[in-house]
């Protein structure tokens, strides 16, 4: 084996390394909150006894249960609005030209780049100024300007090498602009209409900052209400809530996976 062979297998041996460990820094906490959801002490106390307890306390725990629901209902909304409205303007920055379009293109970074406790504190004044208040509508819209420029950026990246010339065969062999859109853009740009929309998803789902600026009192999404209960005294029971987010998570991304590749093909 040649010097140069060797260096390359030491490279190779180190890069796997270190993505092993990478690994198990991200996943290991996670298996172990996992099993700590099924351990019957509240205190995680050794040895390990298997019970579903705290699942059994989880559903009774209504306040948990209504937010769950609330952060539900917000994020879902906020996908289909963020999604439809992210795809449009996606498609008009890239088929357009018109004044203005490279500093709107330009404007779509600083909402991702500015902290979200300046953006939620610039929510929260703004609304009372306008008088939207604060609610789950007031927290919809922040979530669905938050969730916009992820769209408009991942359906934009799909559009960049988009094959224009299938669209003006189809043209060419009769077909319609609905028929078009059909059967050729929509199956072409569907891997990227997904992928944005699961970041919608995500990015509402998991948004804290501006939900607990926005929710009224007595009213709370998931993240609101796990902060809330992790200040009064930690519970296996948010192991258990985090637990079944994380499986339905998984679930949906494998499912998604199944059918799209997110590198272009279906």
């Amino acid at each position: 084996m040649s010097a140069r062979e060797s260096r390359l297998g030491i490279g190779g041996w180190t890069l796997r390394i270190h993505l092993i460990l990478v690994l198990l820094f991200l996943y290991v906490p996670i298996l172990v909150m996992a099993a700590l959801s099924f351990n019957r002490s509240q205190l995680y106390e050794l040895p390990f006894t298997f019970d579903t307890v705290w699942y059994t306390t989880l559903a009774s725990n209504q306040r948990l249960i209504d937010a769950g629901i609330n952060s539900i209902v917000i994020a879902v909304i906020n996908t289909v609005v963020a999604t439809v409205l992210g795809t449009m303007a996606a498609l008009a920055f890239a088929r357009y030209q018109f004044r203005g379009k490279s500093l709107l293109q330009l404007l779509l970074f600083p909402p991702i780049t500015i902290p979200w406790l300046v953006i939620g504190t610039a929510m929260l004044v703004f609304f009372f100024w306008t008088g939207i208040g604060r609610g789950l509508h007031a927290i919809l819209l922040g979530h669905v300007a938050l969730s916009l420029p992820y769209v408009i950026v991942v359906v934009g990246a799909r559009l960049a090498n988009y094959p224009r010339a299938m669209e003006e065969a189809a043209a060419t062999l009769g077909a319609t602009p609905w028929q078009t859109f059909r059967r050729v853009t929509a199956p072409i740009l569907a891997p990227g209409v997904v992928a944005a929309a699961l970041f919608a998803f995500a990015v509402s789902f998991d948004q804290f900052v501006i939900s607990y600026f926005l929710a009224p009192p007595g009213v709370n999404t998931l993240p609101v209400a796990i902060y809330a209960a992790i200040r009064k005294g930690f519970t296996p029971e948010i192991n258990a809530i985090s637990t079944i987010i994380i499986v339905v998570s998984m679930g949906i991304m494998l499912i998604t996976a199944r059918f799209y590749r997110f590198g272009g093909e279906r």
